[in-house]
């Protein structure tokens, strides 16, 4: 007898439950994405014992007949495929056929559904993957699901089960994750006799954010939006499938970006506060990453990640989501056009918004990192090796992104910090520090508690309207810019190292060093790109000493050096003579400068080095330079230096922060002023 067999059925299912389903969130996604795909409006989940005892979810969607839900459970049926070419252009969520049978396979399923235009609906129950029992009963249109007992039937599947309180963060990850995505549907989460999401519909995502978050959260993001036509970069007009000849003829398709970012004084600690959905589908991307950190380079530090929720709408058939058994990979068809839109896009919106920020928020906006507790198959974005700096990740012309290696940061995720306020039924807590993350380990507690729908924000003036309330925040953020920062009237320095100024938005405190940086910084990325670096020459060559590794080093950077108005030769087997150097610098700020950039690029990782990251080097060159030319704190300066500092900062694109990320002017605005005295 032969040594290989095909596998019986009910193995099969359960090795496809493997890779589908790991744990009770894994079973929502698939669920919830189903019921989307079905064109619900209002989506209720009721979890039981964080989804280990009873998972269930319902829709108003179009339902299913008896022979729709009779095949629904066999393997690699979908309604979503008919050929092999569909799989070029998926428009929705799910379509591999294994979500049901997969799931059906390890727990016990009761399925209720039916489409409204028949007598009856159908109701079904699965244990193990065979059908016990198939009914005619009268049902509401639409589909409910419950899941019992998962892996009931694996228990060791079921022993590598997470506690109650932190299975139910995982699903309320991927519920809000979902709800803000779907900005136009009901979604409700329910767990035990908790209620806690209800998210009834609104018209945009911000109103969105504010109803699941609240105005604080709100407060601290800035929108973006952005379109590319597909024909301004060469790409086909038509998708590959033929029309029919008496359809409307399908106009060219466009790359759309919509979403919001952080300022740059909200940064986190890890990547667990970026998510990017393509097409809807929530997804883990190397290059969309690079693209965000490339968009914040030189604005906030490199070992800091921003806030970002991003929504990328394109063509189907620009993107291949058939990579990944959970669906959470993509692959792009045209990967730098879509890594530079990305990127551009963000620093665009950047460069325009010059947010300013505020005096109070930047006291809790210290960089904070925030656990993870989102399955890894959902992470968005898989992280650097422990210790590598942000921008030291390879430019946009890396291989495929399935090629890249997955990182070790788990899922993102935010945090749901419970406070001794009365609970608001529908409102998800929020840290005051921003995105942290969907979730954070006090969620235990606070599930055990009950307080998980005790809102994050001060809900006393609250207002009742979604809408209006993100209509005022919008306001408070468009007058709080650094648009003004050349009509400021310095009132004096504090302890020679801040300068104190007064304008229309409220009074401002400049850090004198860091505002001089961000325009020495400027300057010299724009001298460098004409070749126009000025230099001076030193009377007496400076020596400076290095290490054998650090000699090294130098060889590969000697050119940007040179470029950047060095002039530096080696001078023994392990000695540097300075002749010249650019202007400002001198001394031993000049030694200090040139160890900092052989030091920091020693950092980089070895393949970057190799392959010549001259953006990354010239930036980090420029930024060194600046930082040890520009004025230094306890300097005293007359008016007349600090109106001409005020006005060269206002011409820079960054005014925000200096090129290492510090923040360069603070806003105490006028209503927190006011506010503070008690007058408003």
């Amino acid at each position: 007898m032969g040594r290989i067999r095909v596998l019986p059925d009910h193995v099969a299912n359960q090795i496809a439950a493997g890779e589908v389903v790991d744990r009770p969130a894994s079973v929502v996604k698939e669920l919830l994405e189903n019921a989307l795909d079905a064109g619900a409006m209002h989506i209720r989940v009721e979890v039981e014992a964080g989804g280990r005892r009873l998972i269930r979810i319902r829709d108003d969607g179009h339902g299913m007949n008896r022979d729709d839900a009779l095949l629904a459970f066999e393997r690699h049926a979908t309604s979503k495929l008919r050929t092999a070419d569909d799989l070029l252009s998926i428009a929705t969520l799910g379509f591999r056929g294994e979500a049901l049978p997969s799931i059906a396979s390890v727990a016990r399923v009761t399925l209720e559904t039916a489409t409204g235009d028949e007598a009856s609906g159908t109701r079904m129950e699965i244990a193990g993957g065979r059908i016990l029992h198939v009914d005619d009963t009268a049902l509401p249109r639409g589909t409910t699901l419950a899941v019992a007992d998962l892996f009931y039937n694996t228990p060791a599947r079921r022993k590598f089960l997470r506690a109650e309180s932190t299975e139910l963060a995982h699903v309320t990850a991927l519920v809000t994750h979902y709800a803000l995505v779907h900005p136009e549907k009901h979604f409700e989460l329910l767990s035990s006799s908790h209620t806690l999401m209800a998210a009834p519909p609104v018209a945009r995502t911000a109103e969105r954010i504010y109803q699941v978050f609240g105005k604080d959260t709100l407060a601290q993001l800035l929108p973006v939006s952005a379109e590319l036509p597909l024909e301004r970069v060469g790409l086909p007009a038509a998708p590959p499938w033929k029309q029919d000849p008496e359809e409307p003829k399908r106009e060219p398709g466009t790359l759309r970006l919509t979403g919001f970012y952080s300022k740059p004084e909200l940064q986190k600690l890890n990547r667990n506060s970026i998510y990017i959905f393509v097409n809807k589908r929530l997804i883990r991307d190397r290059l969309l990453l690079h693209a965000i950190t490339e968009a914040y380079r030189n604005i906030i530090p490199p070992t800091s990640f921003p806030v970002v929720l991003l929504f990328l709408e394109m063509p189907p058939e620009e993107v291949d989501v058939n990579v990944h058994p959970a669906k959470t990979e993509v692959r792009f068809r045209q990967q730098n056009v879509i890594h530079d839109f990305v990127r551009d896009s963000l620093r665009n919106a950047l460069v325009k918004a010059r947010p300013a920020a505020g005096f109070l928020a930047a006291l809790d906006a210290a960089p904070t990192a925030s656990p993870s507790l989102m399955p890894p198959a959902l992470s968005p974005l898989p992280s650097a090796p422990q210790g590598e700096p942000l921008a030291e990740i390879q430019q946009p012309s890396v291989p495929d992104s399935s090629s890249l290696a997955e990182g070790s940061d788990a899922a993102a995720s935010f945090r749901l910090t419970p406070r001794p306020v009365p609970p608001v039924p529908g409102r998800l807590p929020f840290g005051a520090a921003g995105m942290e993350g969907m979730l954070a380990p006090s969620l235990e507690r606070a599930a055990a508690e009950g307080l998980l729908a005790a809102s994050g924000t001060d809900t006393a003036g609250a207002c009742d309207d979604p809408a209006l309330a993100a209509a005022q925040v919008e306001a408070e953020q468009a007058a709080a810019h650094l648009n003004h920062l050349a009509s400021l009237r310095p009132l004096g320095q504090l302890r020679e190292s801040f300068i104190l100024a007064t304008g229309e938005d409220g009074l401002w405190i400049i850090d004198q060093h860091v505002a001089h940086e961000r325009v020495l910084f400027e300057r010299i990325l724009r001298d460098r790109t004409v070749e126009q670096v000025q230099r001076q020459r030193l009377l007496m060559p400076l020596l400076v000493e290095l290490k054998p590794w650090q000699m090294v080093v130098f060889a590969q950077i000697a050119d940007e050096l040179e470029r950047n108005g060095f002039e530096v030769e080696p001078f023994g087997p392990h000695t540097l003579a300075v002749k010249s150097a650019p202007v400002g610098l001198e001394g031993a700020a000049l030694e200090r400068m040139l160890t900092q950039v052989i030091e920091q690029t020693s950092e980089t990782p070895e393949e970057s080095r190799r392959n010549g990251d001259l953006a990354t080097l010239r930036t980090r060159i420029a930024a060194s330079i600046a930082c040890h030319s520009a004025i230094k704190v306890n300097t005293p300066l007359d008016s007349r230096r600090m109106e001409w500092l005020l006005a060269e900062l206002a011409k820079t694109e960054h005014p925000t922060s200096c090129p290492h990320g510090r923040p360069i002017a603070l806003l105490y605005s006028w209503k927190e002023i006011q506010r503070a005295f008690h007058r408003i």
